[in-house]
């Protein structure tokens, strides 16, 4: 693999001509609109009804409403049909057959390419019901996340979560999706910033983009965030996630404050997030330089399991986490030349870390254990 290239967020060029990794125009086709469940039918006369109640138990309403596929309320409080996008395969409380059958309509969807790509390859439907479900085990059951400050992120409108990098493999981020995805009062989606080196990777490539990953340059930031989005970076990069374990939890150099510069132009706000748990799945004892140049990496990470224990050795430790999304900063009070500002910039970007620095020195006083 060819040396890894770390294009830096505050980069403003033009970049047009070849098409972008981590960025596409479509995918799949424009979903159908869906069918309207059919009216009840009426029952006969003098014989009692029952019908479908919402964990799939029958009541005493009327026998052929059973037979009529139920309405769910999606995370808006809007009704949906069972199986429609945005439904996930396998949601509790509908019953074993409208599961199935909400999984064979997804199955057919694929299929039929009847589902909604944007121009930067996310396909929500899939992340939804499939690819969240995949991480959720993870992120509730082996490193068990606390989730604090949610509501913090706006509940509509563009904002960009700024958070601390960790952890050798960059299972953040993910948990972080999931924290967002799972817990925001008004179901918000996550679009991380990723390094050019995700989108180099077979079979992480496609995944990244289909969970609605986008590389980390100012341009894609500034569309999504204009667009209404909530994006994540983590200004850290490399330098945070491959940092040695006896500098675990110490913040390294934000770069240049590109960060605060795309934020400023869109006029969204800057939420500060701080993860702690993460410096602990893989400690970094060495960093093999020589293997990191013939492979392509910005490291080569030697832990106390790995590369000992091989494959066994890339399982992380089952450490206790807790992601804290802190007050927003408002950016919209600034005038449009504010960008240029480099003091500005500076000041806001300082701010930002060691808003971050403070609220892991906290969370760490207040942890019990690594582990519990």
């Amino acid at each position: 693999m060819a040396d890894a290239k770390v294009i830096p967020f505050d980069d403003d060029r033009s970049r047009g001509g070849a098409q972008r990794p981590g960025r596409r125009r479509s995918g799949g086709r424009r979903g159908t609109a869906p069918e309207a469940a059919p009216a009840p039918v009426s029952a006969l006369p003098g014989q009692q009804t029952v019908s479908q109640g919402p964990e799939g138990r029958q009541g005493p309403q009327g026998a052929a409403d059973a037979a009529v596929p139920q309405q769910d309320a999606s995370r808006d409080g809007s009704p949906r049909d069972a199986g429609q996008p945005g439904e996930e395969v396998g949601e509790p409380g509908g019953g074993w057959d409208r599961r199935v059958a909400g999984g064979l309509a997804f199955l057919r969807r694929r299929i039929t390419g009847e589902y909604e790509v944007d121009e930067f390859g996310y396909d929500q439907e899939l992340t939804d019901q499939v690819l969240m479900s995949l991480i959720r085990p993870f992120y509730e059951k082996y490193f068990r996340v606390e989730v604090k400050g949610v509501e913090n992120i706006p509940a509509e409108g563009g904002a960009l979560v700024v958070a601390n990098h960790s952890g050798t493999l960059p299972l953040d981020g993910l948990m972080m999706q999931v924290a967002v995805h799972d817990h925001h009062p008004a179901g918000r989606h996550l679009r991380l910033l990723a390094a050019d080196l995700v989108f180099m990777l077979p079979v992480v490539n496609e995944l990244a983009r289909k969970a609605g990953h986008t590389l980390a340059c100012a341009e894609d930031a500034q569309a999504l965030l204009e667009r209404g989005e909530v994006v994540g970076v983590m200004p850290e990069g490399f330098k945070g996630i491959g940092k040695p374990f006896s500098e675990r939890y110490k913040l390294q150099r934000f770069g240049r404050g590109g960060f605060v510069s795309t934020a400023l132009r869109a006029g969204t706000p800057i939420v500060p997030c701080s993860i702690v748990g993460a410096e602990e799945i893989y400690p970094m004892i060495g960093n093999s330089k020589t293997l990191a140049r013939l492979l392509g990496f910005p490291y080569f990470p030697i832990t106390p399991t790995f590369p000992w224990l091989g494959p066994a050795g890339l399982v992380p430790l089952p450490t206790k986490w807790t992601i804290q999304f802190g007050e927003p900063i408002p950016t919209d009070g600034y005038p449009p030349e504010a960008a240029e500002d480099p003091m500005l910039m500076f000041n806001l970007t300082d701010q930002v870390r060691e808003q971050i620095q403070h609220t892991l020195y906290k969370l760490l006083v207040q942890r019990r254990s690594v582990f519990f």
